[in-house]
């Protein structure tokens, strides 16, 4: 006859439901979706106006627009994470507001340059400097430095929040290409940005996203 399974004692049903309880936040907050739309959004941002630069035209819009419209799902996910979650704890609150800042200083930055250009293009002819390049060129060539220099922080500051390595290294590579682009012409900043995209956002954001749907399988199961 098949012998009756010990009943739990209180102490090892408090820590089945406290480690069921991490389990279910983990599973609610460790989703890439954002990671991954990021990445593909500055991945193709940056692909088309390097197609723009060297194939020498224009769309009738600035492609960077993508980036503001990217605001809307990160919002959407966030709220939607924190209906889902069982337990909201600072850390989560933290990287999602993190990100939703990010979106925002994106926007703020990009604005800023676009209006900065604007007013700069009708003397661009005037305003040459002694290199013989005019100020209008010289602000462009550094443009991506500032952006890569943004891409690293909400990146690494989530990495070392979730102690999650390929993040952290993804910050770092952002802030190394951000150093580089400041050497290189804009076509290879471009090409930085794309790759410390692919690196910092997209990768991870994979990774998360298999793990996440494998715990919240493997937690659907444990309710079976």
């Amino acid at each position: 006859m098949k012998e009756a399974e010990k009943p739990m004692t209180e102490q090892e049903s408090l820590a089945l439901i406290t480690s069921m309880i991490n389990r279910a936040k983990d599973v609610n907050h460790s989703t890439g979706l954002t990671s991954i739309m990021w990445g593909l959004v500055i991945m193709i941002c940056s692909i088309v106006k390097l197609a723009e630069i060297h194939f020498e035209f224009r769309l009738p819009f600035d492609i960077y627009i993508l980036t503001v419209i990217a605001i809307a799902p990160t919002i959407y996910f966030s709220i939607k994470q924190k209906k889902e979650s069982r337990v909201t704890g600072y850390k989560d609150s933290f990287i999602d507001n993190t990100w939703l800042a990010f979106g925002i200083s994106i926007f703020l930055l990009s604005f800023i340059m676009n209006v900065l250009f604007a007013e700069l293009r009708p003397m661009k002819d005037s305003v040459e400097l002694a290199t013989g390049k005019n100020l209008l060129y010289i602000l462009y060539e550094y443009m991506g430095s500032f952006f890569l220099m943004l891409y690293g922080l909400p990146t690494f500051v989530t990495g070392v929040s979730m102690k999650f390595k390929p993040m952290i290294l993804g910050g770092i590579i952002c802030w190394i290409s951000c150093l580089a682009a400041v050497y290189t012409p804009v076509k290879i900043d471009l090409i930085l940005t794309a790759i410390s995209a692919l690196f910092a956002w997209f990768i991870p954001g994979v990774i998360l996203e298999k793990d996440y749907r494998k715990a919240k399988k493997e937690l659907g199961a444990q309710h079976v």
